[in-house]
C-alpha cells in the first residue's frame, strides 16, 4: 500500500508573499546615492527578485559592489523591511497548507536575516501564518537543493528563476503574476499553472491534492485542461503521491 508523503509547499518571498518593491528601491537608492549614482525606477521594476549584486550592476554598471552591497544591507532594516506589505491571499495561503497537515518553507534570494525581518514586519512570524522553515541567499537553480531536501512538492513564485528551481527539484511550478512577469511570460518560462495572486491558492491546493496519479486536469480547468477561472494551466504534475 502506497504511503502518501506529508504535503510540503515552498514559497518565494519578494512579490510572491510580500510586495517589497518600494523598500528594495529605497535601499538601493541609498546605496547607490553614496557613490553619486541614481536609481531609475523604470529600470528597477523588471529586476525585482534578482540577487542584490546582479541588480546593482544592472542598474549602475560602474557601481563599486564592495561598497554598495554593505551599504544596502545597512539601509535595508530601516528603509526596506518596514515598507514591505502582504500581497493578497499570502497569509491565507500559508494557513491553508498548515490546515491540510502540511509544512511551509520560504526560500528567497534575500539573506536569511532580511527574510525573517520582512516576515516579522508583515506578521508572517507566528502561529499558522509562520513558515516552518526559512532559507535565504538562494536564487533560481540554487533554490532546488533546498526544495529537494525539504521534500517540497509545490514551489510558488513570481519569477522565471523560481520556475527553474521547481523543475530541477521535481516540484509543481506554480506561478503568481504579482511580480514583474505576466501570465504569458510565466507560462513560456515553464510554469505548470499561473494564478493572478494567492487569493485562489487554497482552492487550487485542494484541487491539486485530489489530482490522481493518472494526470487528470487540475481544479479550475475543464475536462480538456483549459482554464476556467483565474488559473492558466500549462500541464499537471502528479508529484504529491508516492
Amino acid at each position: 500500500m502506497a504511503v502518501r508523503r506529508q504535503l510540503v509547499v515552498g514559497f518565494d518571498l519578494d512579490m510572491t508573499l510580500v510586495d517589497s518593491a518600494a523598500g528594495i528601491a529605497a535601499s538601493l537608492a541609498a546605496a547607490l546615492g553614496e557613490q553619486g549614482l541614481s536609481l531609475d525606477p523604470e529600470a528597477f521594476w523588471p529586476l525585482v527578485g534578482l540577487p542584490l549584486e546582479d541588480t546593482l550592476l544592472a542598474l549602475a554598471p560602474t557601481v563599486d559592489l564592495a561598497r554598495a552591497v554593505p551599504a544596502y544591507r545597512a539601509a535595508y532594516p530601516t528603509l526596506g523591511a518596514p515598507a514591505a506589505v502582504l500581497l493578497p491571499g499570502a497569509a491565507e495561503a500559508i494557513v491553508a497548507v498548515h490546515a491540510r497537515g502540511g509544512r511551509v518553507l520560504v526560500v528567497s534570494a534575500k539573506i536569511e536575516t532580511a527574510v525573517r525581518s520582512v516576515l516579522s514586519q508583515v506578521g508572517l512570524d507566528h502561529g499558522d501564518r509562520a513558515p516552518d522553515e526559512v532559507a535565504g541567499g538562494l536564487f533560481a537553480a540554487a533554490k532546488s537543493p533546498k526544495l529537494q531536501a525539504a521534500g517540497a512538492q509545490v514551489f510558488v513564485g513570481d519569477h522565471p528563476g523560481d520556475l527553474e528551481a521547481a523543475r530541477l527539484a521535481g516540484a509543481f511550478a506554480l506561478a503568481v503574476s504579482t511580480g514583474p512577469h505576466d501570465r504569458q511570460q510565466l507560462l513560456a518560462a515553464g510554469a505548470d499553472a499561473v494564478l493572478a495572486d494567492l487569493r485562489d491558492f487554497p482552492r487550487w491546493l485542494d484541487g491539486w491534492i485530489r489530482l490522481p496519479a493518472s494526470g487528470l486536469p487540475l481544479a479550475g480547468t475543464d475536462s480538456l485542461g483549459r482554464p476556467r477561472c483565474s488559473d492558466q494551466v500549462r500541464h499537471p504534475r502528479s508529484t504529491q503521491r508516492s
